[in-house]
């Protein structure tokens, strides 16, 4: 596969450190305006899962005059599958920007909200986790039949969502439906990742997502015997008491674990880190990871000798968890909204030349670790 050489990003010098690289975007960053249509899409469950297509219409484009403009009529313009983090939803701020990025190449976008996240609890006992592949897989599937044959089909991970995308990757193989892929500040060991969670600053990331996996739990007790649907009430009535957990450890082992036929948080995070699915993975796929991550442990990134030949991996030195905010602080820039729509342009709309770049560079190996340079003023 002929890839894209590591694309240059300098943290911003007025953003110093993993932690106000995390927080920025969420704390400071003003939500795009953007005209969405819902689906419900049914899985086979019975269950739903809510899913938030992009309205390019009145979006500026950076097609040039004469090249097609994407819409759902355009038979071979991509479609890119988005995926939250947890906690998120189709309103996370890093979605509604990505979103309006690859509108800008006139690409449409698809915000996936995972089971109870869109606003509206979802209708079974059961929730989403980082290993919910089969969910990822009923999306890409239904998506691919519903699509073009000849509509390139591509997906993007966050965190959470960046797990299950590369889990999903690795477990479907050369069977896998989407064109290529890309995942963003995964927590490549679960388990790692919860040690880490619940060490020094990080804790204060911790309790807020306490606050609300506990809080999604609480909401679906209370709907459920509003609307008497009493198995699914008795199967969240048999974890027991909420009270006394302050870890992901003790969310995962009381709640996560037995909703979805796990032994034990232990047994989780085993059978879902998305570390252990790597080799299998065939699809051209990116993953942008930060060194300073805080929710990642720096031994928790995989060795390159653990990637697929199809699979890139860019470790920049800094950028923080889904952060990697460049630029100056009158005009802050967003890494991931200019990388990864120029990567997935790479792969699905390739240049006539193959050994050539868009930006006009080589092609060059297929698996590489990036340090970022000096952070710009």
């Amino acid at each position: 596969m002929a890839t894209a050489r590591v694309s240059v990003y300098r943290p911003a010098r007025w953003l110093p450190g993993a932690h106000l690289q995390t927080l920025f975007g969420a704390l400071f960053r003003k939500p795009p305006t953007l005209t969405r249509r819902r689906q419900r899409m049914f899985l086979a469950d019975g269950d739903f899962l809510d899913l938030d297509w992009l309205d390019l219409d009145g979006v500026e484009t950076t097609h040039a005059p004469g090249q097609p403009h994407g819409s759902s009529h355009d038979a071979k313009t991509p479609c890119v599958i988005l995926l939250h983090g947890l906690t998120g939803s189709s309103n996370s701020l890093y979605i509604l920007g990505q979103q309006q990025a690859l509108a800008r190449l006139g690409w449409q976008s698809v915000a996936v909200n995972w089971r109870g996240c869109s606003g509206e609890p979802n209708q079974r006992a059961r929730g989403y986790h980082s290993g919910a592949s089969e969910d990822l897989a009923e999306v890409v599937n239904q998506l691919r039949s519903a699509l073009p044959a000849r509509r390139p089909l591509a997906a993007i991970g966050y965190s959470l969502g960046g797990n299950v995308l590369l889990k999903y990757l690795g477990e479907s193989a050369s069977d896998c439906p989407l064109a290529a892929a890309a995942a963003v500040s995964v927590p490549f060991r679960l388990d790692q990742c919860a040690d880490r969670i619940s060490v020094g600053f990080s804790r204060i990331y911790q309790a807020r997502f306490m606050r609300d996996l506990l809080a999604y739990v609480v909401n679906k007790q209370r709907l459920f015997a509003h609307q008497g649907l009493h198995a699914e009430h008795a199967r969240l009535a048999a974890l027991g008491s909420l009270e006394g957990m302050d870890s992901l450890w003790d969310f995962d082992q009381r709640v996560t674990a037995p909703l979805h036929g796990f032994a034990s948080a232990a047994d989780y995070y085993r059978r879902c880190s998305s570390r252990f699915f790597l080799g299998g993975i065939r699809v051209p796929t990116l993953i942008v990871q930060s060194a300073d991550d805080p929710f990642v442990y720096p031994h928790s990134v995989p060795e390159t000798q653990e990637l697929s030949a199809s699979t890139q991996l860019e470790l920049h030195a800094g950028g923080g968890h889904v952060g990697f905010i460049e630029g100056p602080p009158w005009r802050p820039g967003y890494y991931l909204e200019r990388r990864l729509p120029q990567w997935l342009q790479q792969q699905l709309e390739p240049p006539a030349n193959p050994s050539v770049q868009r930006d006009g560079t080589s092609a060059t190996g297929h698996s590489i670790r990036a340090a970022s340079p000096p952070p710009e003023a």
